[in-house]
């Protein structure tokens, strides 16, 4: 059985990518019927279009409150059919109307090893800091940021040599491997 499902990002679309390729060569057993950007020109945008994939493009200052914003996008999964939603590189915390449309039906990408280094810019907090391993985790969304129920981790090695960049790199090598193989994971349980 093929699932529904809609990518929110907010950026370059790298993991979008990911998981479309996976989509297509049938290693997901799912379609992506929507994409959710909150970010106008944002490059995302286009390589949803290149894939085919309807886009709904939401700007949070064009709605009077954000159970507003969050209703106009809950409504359109809806319209779409949309049976799980996966966060990649999506910069916004989800509220109470989209976490009750889809209760444990929405997946972050992380770039650290929750509990560490939540937020923005996890991958240069973890850098600054010096760790020597980091790495990504997929879990569930809940009301915190970062906090919901680990489903999968990777850890990352930081050499010695590494800059933020190579760091980086790595970081999203990892996610693009371990994101759409643990999606195809949930979606045949």
């Amino acid at each position: 059985m093929k699932h529904k499902i809609a990518v929110f990002a907010s950026g370059h679309g790298t993991n979008f990518v990911a998981i479309n390729e996976a989509v297509q060569m049938g290693k997901i057993p799912a379609t992506i019927e929507l994409l959710v950007c909150d970010q106008p020109g944002a490059a995302v945008i286009e390589r949803a279009k290149e894939a085919g994939v309807s886009t709904l493009v939401v700007s949070r200052k064009d709605y009077a409150s954000k159970a507003a914003f969050e209703q106009a996008i809950a409504d359109a999964c809806r319209e779409h059919e949309v049976a799980y939603i996966f966060l990649a590189g999506y910069m916004r915390i989800l509220g109470k109307v989209m976490l009750t449309a889809y209760p444990h039906r929405i997946i972050n990408i992380h770039p650290s090893l929750l509990p560490s280094f939540t937020g923005l810019d996890a991958i240069g907090q973890a850098f600054e800091k010096g760790v020597k391993i980091t790495g990504i985790t997929i879990h569930y969304v809940d009301e915190g940021m970062d906090t919901g129920p680990i489903i999968a981790q990777a850890a990352v090695p930081v050499k010695d040599d590494d800059t933020i960049e190579t760091l980086e790199t790595r970081i999203h090598e990892t996610e693009h491997k371990l994101y759409p193989e643990t999606i195809a994971k949930l979606l045949s349980e």
